[in-house]
């Protein structure tokens, strides 16, 4: 089926087919991760009732921004790894393509309905972590005042102030953005892999391997430049490999924020700009590669 050349690029068709793509995925019930993240959350609070608050406030916040990190990263791929193989086995594609719709048009439809799935649950994960979070500085904040009603007002203003710094910092919101950047990132290599995918379980068996490698690349780069210097073979090697399989870790800042360390605006702004290059490059080769393909 060739390229329809007679019609313009329009973002209303683009609009069309992410609300259907979304409306696709929700039928599919992906929105179970939520129940599976809530259940993490409240099973935690059996084990957080016996620490410090300082402890506290670092396991939820370990368990929770590592539970978001997971799913999102889970739901990129397994959501995006059968959409095109799926309506290629069902052959609804070639309805859609035999009407005035480029297929840059529906590529970015697909991606744009996956990436606004992954907000909607990103969103609501976070909303559900910072409520138990907000719930649970309250109640400490409570139990602290109670304990050291005794206490100097500055002793007590001083112990408030510990309790409000150990729960929540911005370090959060940034964290949770580059968590959503990072499966944004995974969404759009699942997209150009399903281009000449035989199945979705094909598609999602290559993606769980690069998700892999993703994470052992930062590891295996330091080994290699040890071991054999950092020539200019070296360098442009490397930086073929981080072209086809990107440095996941660089996307990993959870350790950081559940430490408090500050997020630098320059990193924040350095690690999405790498991201947005990464899912600009990877959509781009699904439509040259789509563009090309025989329907």
């Amino acid at each position: 089926m060739s390229e329809l050349p007679h019609t313009a690029f329009s973002l209303r068709r683009v609009g069309a087919l992410t609300s259907n793509t979304l409306r696709e995925l929700t039928r599919l019930r992906v929105f179970y991760v939520l129940l599976l993240f809530a259940l993490l959350l409240i099973g935690s609070s059996f084990f957080l009732a016996r620490m410090t608050f300082q402890q506290e406030f670092q396991v939820l916040k370990d368990i929770s921004l590592g539970a978001i990190n997971i799913l999102t990263s889970v739901l990129a791929i397994v959501a995006t790894a059968r959409l095109l193989p799926q309506e290629i086995e069902d052959r609804t594609i070639y309805t859609i393509l035999a009407k005035p719709v480029h297929r840059g048009e529906y590529m970015l439809g697909k991606l744009a309905g996956v990436l606004l799935l992954l907000a909607i649950t990103t969103l609501l994960m976070s909303a559900l972590f910072l409520a138990v979070l907000y719930v649970r500085e309250h109640t400490v904040l409570a139990e602290t005042a109670r304990q050291m009603r005794a206490a100097p007002p500055d002793h007590l203003e001083e112990a408030l102030r510990n309790v409000r710094a150990s729960a929540f910092n911005l370090n959060l919101l940034p964290g949770i953005a580059i968590i959503f950047l990072k499966a944004a990132l995974l969404a759009a290599l699942t997209l150009f892999v399903s281009t000449f995918a035989t199945s979705n379980i094909f598609a999602v068996v290559v993606m769980v391997f690069v998700y892999f490698i993703g994470h052992l690349e930062g590891t295996a780069r330091e080994y290699w430049q040890q071991e054999h210097g950092t020539g200019w073979i070296a360098s442009t090697f490397l930086g073929l490999v981080a072209l086809l399989f990107p440095d996941l870790q660089l996307f990993n800042l959870v350790d950081d924020v559940v430490a408090g360390t500050p997020i630098l605006p320059a990193l924040f702004a350095k690690t999405a700009a790498l991201g947005g290059f990464y899912v600009t490059l990877y959509f781009l080769l699904a439509w040259a590669v789509f563009y090309r393909r025989e329907l």
